[in-house]
């Protein structure tokens, strides 16, 4: 356990910061066993808060939980862990356990560029449940303060660092350099596994990267993907935070879009509860708190 939260203080955390995690229950019991059914407690890709009882079996359940944060799979696992020689504990009982990951947000934004229309958007896009990693090489433009949704990350290679930030995310390119701009594109041009990329700029920007781009051998679907100039169309106005207002509301109409595309795989019914913790062995099981 590394920081002194309840589990339920814990997640509440985490949807605030709009943070993937783990909720973790103690479901069936039989036998000896260090906590009761009901028992609960919260893995993220970091930490860990609350226990169901300590020992290898928490180190195996939070290795599993972290599996699947990896691999992104939001959805819930009933896992089954006899307590014997295999787990170093020799309670002689058994526990099954349920994993449910969330994913913490609706969506992970990247935002390259720390400038003026950066900080704008921020002030908006930092009171929603998104996870978002905002990227320059200048560590003095960013604010002391920035959202509980907001990670910081000043490197001096954001080009080299985009396969590392951008899987499955959706990209903002909002520099001070035209140079980086481009380069940007193309490094992101060559994922198959970022989600949008939007690009500030006016309309004479937006040409000349086309056919530098198409130059270079991208295909007319390839640059599609870029949006530039970013954000409405039907929202006016210049103004730093005129412009983060428009792109916002692109971001949130994406966002939208994209989540109703993903399947959904949560909770469980009572006789799927029933049916999964006949895993639990050798006789009468306890599923919180209840006889089966």
């Amino acid at each position: 356990m590394q920081e002194r939260l309840t589990w339920i203080q814990a997640v509440a955390d985490c949807e605030r910061r709009g943070q993937p995690y783990v909720l973790v229950t103690v479901l069936g019991v039989t036998g000896s066993v260090p906590r009761e059914p009901a028992s609960k407690m919260v893995v993220t890709r970091e930490h860990s808060y609350d226990t169901i009882g300590g020992g290898h079996l928490e180190y195996r359940v939070i290795a599993r939980a972290r599996e699947r944060l990896a691999n992104h799979e939001y959805s819930y696992e009933l896992a089954h862990f006899p307590l014997g020689a295999s787990l170093g504990q020799c309670c002689g009982g058994s526990v099954a356990v349920l994993l449910e990951a969330q994913s913490g947000g609706d969506a992970r934004l990247v935002v390259f560029g720390a400038g003026h229309v950066s900080h704008a958007l921020m002030r908006i896009v930092g009171d929603l449940p998104w996870q978002i990693t905002w990227v320059d090489s200048r560590q003095e433009c960013f604010p002391d303060r920035t959202p509980d949704n907001t990670t910081v990350h000043c490197t001096d290679d954001p080009v080299g660092d985009v396969p590392e930030l951008c899987s499955n995310a959706h990209v903002l390119i909002l520099t001070h350099n035209h140079a980086l701009d481009y380069d940007l594109c193309q490094a992101l041009l060559k994922r198959d596994d970022v989600r949008t990329i939007g690009l500030i700029g006016s309309q004479t920007k937006a040409e000349r990267f086309r056919q530098r781009l198409a130059h270079r051998g991208y295909t007319e679907a390839d640059i599609d993907r870029i949006r530039c100039p970013v954000g409405r169309s039907d929202i006016p106005g210049k103004r730093p935070m005129e412009v983060a207002v428009s792109i916002s509301a692109e971001l949130l109409s994406l966002v939208a879009s994209d989540t109703a595309e993903k399947p959904s795989k949560r909770g469980l019914s009572w006789g799927a509860l029933k049916a999964l913790t006949k895993e639990v062995k050798p006789n009468e099981v306890e599923v919180a708190g209840q006889k089966t």
